[in-house]
């Protein structure tokens, strides 16, 4: 019996064993919803900006020539300083240009007295010619001979002028006040008319030249003809510059003009800008980049540049809806303003887009908002709602952490 007993014992044992093996397991918790960051999209009113890639140069740029021939003698002036109108920059050698004037003034004075000579002759044939000591002929000899005697002196007294004048150019000076260029020859070189001696440029203003497309013309064309019916020192200062290493340039600058005509060849057309210069900072020659408002957008829907994802050539962003859950939502994207999108279909102010996390979301899927605080670098205009916006009241609360 004992056996017996031991055996049911251990089968019952067994039993409760294999009854409880088989028993349901318990379930794992569901893991959170992923976390993202997410900000409002924004409503402002924003100045669109365009930039183009200008060139700067003298606002004006004068060639010094040599107006005679002769040999340098003097430069007066040191390469690449600020010189004002009329200060001397080159000599010539004079002598040349002084002899010629000697001559010049000794044959007036031959003419002159020639002339006194003609003069004393045809008195006295007046005084005959009433007499009747000389006949009418030969009065009338002698006026000619006054007349011609007076041409002579007259063009000698322009040959003294020449002289002078040519005397003068040996000096050459500036014609405007700006930054003078190296000096192309040196001194004992034979200067002629047709040699370049230098370039003086005023830079204060300094002149930025850049195009614009056609296109971006014609858009524009009447607030252009109003700007340029305004006189040039009641222009607004609307332009800004950028420098090739980014700075911003402190002054801004005035539209100044475009060009005749349309470039055939790109299809743009080139405009210019003036900016003040008066520490001679910019110089003729530096690349940069010009930037200026186009255009006023009211009511703009902003994101961030980083919000929206590229799709199989469709723009897309992440909406998380009033329940948290995810919408995948095309939109059309417009103009930058700073680093942000201009929005002008898809998306409606105050709708949360995902800015960080976007990797982490899928149609319909439940995430835990939090709010996205903008860098410094990263600061909306003025706008009509907050910045960022922490999750909607009304949205189920996001199960805690296992």
């Amino acid at each position: 019996m004992k056996g017996i007993y031991r055996g049911v014992v251990i089968v019952t044992f067994t039993a409760v064993i294999f009854l409880t093996g088989c028993g349901k397991k318990e379930e794992a918790p569901p893991p959170a919803p992923p976390e993202v960051l997410v900000m409002p999209a924004a409503e402002a009113d924003v100045p669109v900006f365009t930039d183009a890639i200008a060139t700067l140069d003298g606002s004006t740029n004068t060639q010094i020539h040599a107006q005679v021939s002769g040999y340098l003698i003097k430069q007066a002036y040191q390469d690449g300083s600020v010189v004002k109108a009329g200060d001397l920059l080159f000599e010539i050698d004079p002598k040349p240009f002084q002899a010629d004037l000697d001559k010049a003034q000794a044959d007036l004075t031959n003419k002159q007295a020639q002339l006194l000579r003609t003069k004393q002759d045809l008195e006295r044939y007046a005084s005959l010619v009433k007499s009747g000591a000389v006949s009418q002929q030969e009065y009338q000899n002698e006026v000619q001979t006054n007349l011609s005697a007076q041409a002579n002196v007259d063009a000698a007294q322009a040959s003294v002028t020449t002289a002078k004048i040519n005397l003068g150019y040996a000096k050459i000076a500036s014609p405007i006040e700006g930054v003078a260029g190296r000096a192309i020859p040196g001194v004992g070189d034979l200067l002629s008319p047709s040699v370049t001696l230098t370039t003086v440029s005023t830079v204060d203003p300094i002149q930025a030249e850049f195009t614009v497309p056609e296109q971006f013309y014609l858009d524009n064309a009447d607030r252009i003809a109003k700007v340029s019916a305004v006189p040039m020192q009641d222009r607004p200062e609307s332009i800004e510059l950028v420098l090739a290493d980014g700075t911003p340039y402190p002054k801004k600058g005035k539209f100044y003009y475009v060009n005749r005509q349309i470039q055939t060849a790109t299809g743009a057309i080139t405009a210019y800008a003036l900016f003040p210069n008066p520490d001679r900072i910019l110089r003729p020659g530096q690349y940069a980049k010009v930037r200026g408002i186009t255009q006023q957008i009211n009511n703009a829907v902003l994101i961030p540049q980083r919000c929206v994802t590229q799709l199989q050539g469709m723009n897309q962003v992440m909406v998380v809806k009033p329940d948290n859950t995810v919408e995948v939502r095309n939109v059309t994207t417009g103009d930058l303003a700073g680093s942000f999108w201009i929005i002008t279909s898809g998306l409606k102010p105050g709708e949360r887009v995902v800015v960080e996390g976007i990797q982490k979301c899928q149609e319909g899927m439940l995430v835990t908002p939090q709010p996205y605080v903008m860098p410094m670098n990263e600061q909306l205009p003025p706008t009509n709602l907050p910045a960022a916006s922490a999750p909607s009241t009304n949205a189920p609360a996001a199960p805690s952490n296992p």
